[in-house]
């Protein structure tokens, strides 16, 4: 794998030709002509995709309408709620509601089915489509259902890639879903377009997943494609089905790419033929001059089967060379979770190691990236005629949609591998964050998801309990399974067969709720005891005073360790329930922190001075002598966290909104992980500030102060430097923070509070 230190021409999508000194005379020489960068740039499948969907008349800053959104039960009721109370009436474009996280109703009593029946009352009231539990998962409905090559998709899920199929999809945080249905724009630069350049065949026994977290673990650390689109063109992108190219699109995510789009074929015109959609389809290829800012180029037959060990996918090896290095390897782990974890929790993979070899205690083939088709009949190849065993080894398999679960019942699939002891589950997203088929403490699991981030799998550290996730494809699951548990490649194996897939379509039209875009407003929403409101929020002074109410070093922390998943999730629907458990797991003083800052807070709202709380009256007495005409009762008060780098995986808009409804005003950062997270921040009305120095130069600790005078007239002005002081035991210390840069909606909802607040006016 190579990528390039200049961008590229790409000429008839085969030939590359480097941004170098010499560029121009050797593209002259293959087209006949010198090349125009500025055209070429337009040649790019993305430009196309977003210049027709937007509608600012300015290339460069765009704002996008998409053609239709998707969500599912974990955020769905917290997105008609923001759209609601900013008033809204019908949903303006499809929106489809999937139930496939919160799917098993069991935790919490009620909630998640009362969830569930929110979201049919929404799809009915308001003009929706709305998908039962156990029919499909979100991002497998979305392409049997959705997809449209040249078409836009918005999620309120990270993972939501369709570009396989020619569909540029984007999942950010639940207030982007409500701008939509509130009939505004998705506003973004122009953003820069990455080539992945694809040549080659994939060897036998590499599926998806190992061609996903080569280019993981090449991309992620460097930050090389973050917020860019990745575009897959080249000759090897023909050798690919089209379930493995979605393998690969699906994980594209955790590279912090922006979104994904693919060149089509007539692979996927087949697709779209078998899905009853052929009217969806169209060709889609680059100009036949287009530049790129930036390519990655693949050789396919070079990658083998790969293994993400814990806590990140892009913590990638070649599964033989953990064989080959294996207790170097498992202590590196080891010495990862000691950052994340510190002395919290015991944590050691040692004891995995049985006569030389890595054994594992589960392998999950799961969800949006594990549970397609060609997956699972990979899998059922390969374990055919074997059995797991009688030992601590399972296998859980969960089809992406009930139509490929019926697939399998009909070509005997399911009767294959049930025979093995493995177990069939319906479609659910559980095991990807932590909601089903949990670990046992100090188990290692193996899994073709999504994600392997610390905590994910269920386990909890803060009470004593730890297991941990390595990320393989389907095809090198069912050979350790084959083997028992002992770490195998399936490199290997030979005995691979063609399978016809066969759509099932009245699955969905027996049992999908369709209005086909017909609202009905006679129609009550029903709501649970646990679905609550968004409480009021205030708008932004003119000055603010912030205390530091958690200090974060990792080198990233994500929206798991911010709010964590599994259980918590039942509580979405609820912003105060919910927010007792912000990041409950990574820093346990953090809600009493800020619960204290917000008690103060609340006080001011009252009319009590915030000097008779003696931390504050001792920060403000400081402030009022360089800054002597400050008015405590005129200043809003809230919390801040600071992380070095926050926000990297899941959409969930959850994981800023409750920092705001504990009384957070800001984070400061040296960098934002995603987009998705610092956009959640911004339409909770909190700053997403960026600290100008060195960590080592943090002019605050834990429990500190920082005043921001003037913050709400810097924000209006665009001010890009904004002056800050850290109130310490030891005085003032003047620092400077940045914004980054925002559109003038993003100032406005910061000022005005969050994003309801905004839209009421």
């Amino acid at each position: 794998m190579k990528l390039y230190e200049n961008g590229a021409y790409l000429i008839n999508g085969v030939e590359l030709v480097e941004d170098t000194g010499d560029a121009a005379q050797a593209v002259a020489a293959k087209t006949g002509s010198a090349p125009d960068k500025a055209a070429a740039k337009k040649g790019t499948m993305a430009y196309g995709i977003l210049t027709s969907h937007n509608i600012s008349g300015n290339e460069e800053a765009l704002q996008i309408k998409f053609d239709s959104m998707t969500s599912h039960d974990i955020t769905f009721v917290g997105i008609v709620q923001t759209a609601r109370a900013s008033g809204m009436e019908k949903f303006p474009l499809p929106y489809v509601l999937t139930n496939c996280h919160n799917s098993l109703c069991a935790v919490g009593g009620t909630i998640n089915e009362d969830d569930h029946m929110f979201g049919l009352t929404a799809a009915q009231k308001y003009g929706g489509v709305y998908v039962p539990p156990h029919q499909a998962v979100i991002h497998q409905y979305a392409r049997e259902m959705m997809a449209g090559v040249g078409k836009m998709i918005l999620g309120s899920d990270s993972h939501t890639r369709y570009g396989a199929l020619g569909t540029m999809a984007v999942g950010e945080g639940g207030g982007e879903l409500a701008k939509q249905l509130c009939n505004r724009t998705y506003d973004i630069n122009m953003p820069p377009v990455v080539a992945v350049y694809m040549t080659g065949k994939p060897r036998v026994g590499v599926g998806p997943q190992d061609v996903a977290l080569a280019i993981i673990g090449a991309v992620f650390k460097n930050g090389y494609v973050k917020n860019k689109v990745m575009e897959f063109v080249g000759p090897g992108v023909a050798n690919l089905s089209t379930d493995f190219r979605i393998g690969v699109d699906v994980m594209t995510t955790e590279t912090t790419c922006l979104t994904s789009i693919w060149k089509t074929d007539e692979k996927i015109q087949e697709w779209y033929d078998i899905h009853g959609r052929s009217e969806e389809y169209a060709d889609l290829n680059p100009a036949d001059v287009t530049y790129y800012d930036g390519v990655i180029e693949i050789d396919l037959s070079e990658i083998k089967p790969m293994i993400a060990m814990p806590f990140h996918p892009s913590e990638t090896y070649t599964i033989d060379e953990v064989n080959a290095n294996l207790k170097d390897i498992l202590n590196d782990v080891e010495k990862r979770a000691k950052v994340s974890f510190g002395d919290k929790v015991q944590f050691s993979l040692m004891n995995k190691i049985i006569d030389g070899r890595l054994y594992t205690e589960q392998g999950l083939i799961a969800g949006c990236a594990g549970g397609g088709f060609e997956n699972i009949m990979a899998a059922t190849d390969i374990m055919k005629g074997k059995f797991i065993g009688d030992d601590k080894f399972t296998l859980s398999v969960y089809p992406a949609s009930t139509p490929i679960y019926m697939e399998m019942i009909k070509n005997g699939a399911a009767a294959i591998l049930l025979e093995t002891g493995a177990i069939l589950k319906t479609a659910f997203c559980g095991p990807c964050f932590g909601a089903g088929d949990t670990p046992a403490n100090n188990a290692f699991s193996i899994r073709h998801a999504t994600r392997n981030f610390p905590n994910r799998e269920g386990s909890k550290v803060q009470n004593g309990q730890i297991a941990s996730v390595a990320l393989m494809d389907a095809r090198s699951i069912a050979a350790t399974a084959a083997n028992k548990g002992f770490l195998t490649s399936a490199e290997n194996f030979e005995g691979f067969k063609p399978y016809q897939y066969h759509f099932d379509s009245a699955i969905y039209a027996n049992r999908v709720y369709d209005s086909k875009g017909v609202a009905h407003p006679e129609v009550e929403l029903q709501f649970g005891p646990n679905i609550k409101d968004w409480p009021s929020m205030t708008a932004l002074t003119d000055d603010v005073m912030l205390k530091v109410v958690s200090e974060i070093h990792d080198p990233v922390t994500t929206t798991d360790e911010l709010i964590p998943s599994g259980e918590t999730s039942s509580f979405r629907s609820n912003p105060l329930g919910l927010a007792e458990f912000t990041l409950s797991r990574k820093d346990p003083d953090y809600v009493p922190n800020a619960k204290a800052v917000q008690k103060v807070e609340y006080a001011r709202q009252a009319g009590t001075t915030p000097m008779e709380d003696a931390g504050f009256k001792a920060a403000y007495e400081a402030v009022m002598e360089q800054f002597p005409d400050v008015d405590p009762m005129e200043t809003a008060i809230g919390s801040t966290i600071y992380a070095v780098k926050p926000g990297d995986g899941s959409a969930r808009e959850q994981a800023a909104s409750c920092q705001k409804v504990l009384g957070g005003w800001a984070n400061i950062a040296q960098d934002y992980a995603t987009k998705r997270y610092r956009s959640n921040l911004i339409n909770w009305g909190m700053m997403p500030f960026l600290f100008d120095g060195e960590e080592k130069d943090l002019p605050f600790a834990l429990g500190d102060y920082v005043f921001i005078p003037g913050v709400r007239k810097a924000i209006a002005d665009k001010v890009d430097d904004i002056k800050a002081y850290a109130v310490t035991k030891d005085g003032l210390k003047e620092f400077t923070v940045k914004l980054g840069q925002l559109t003038d909606a993003e100032r406005e909802i910061i000022m005005a509070g969050c994003l309801i607040n905004y839209y009421r006016g």
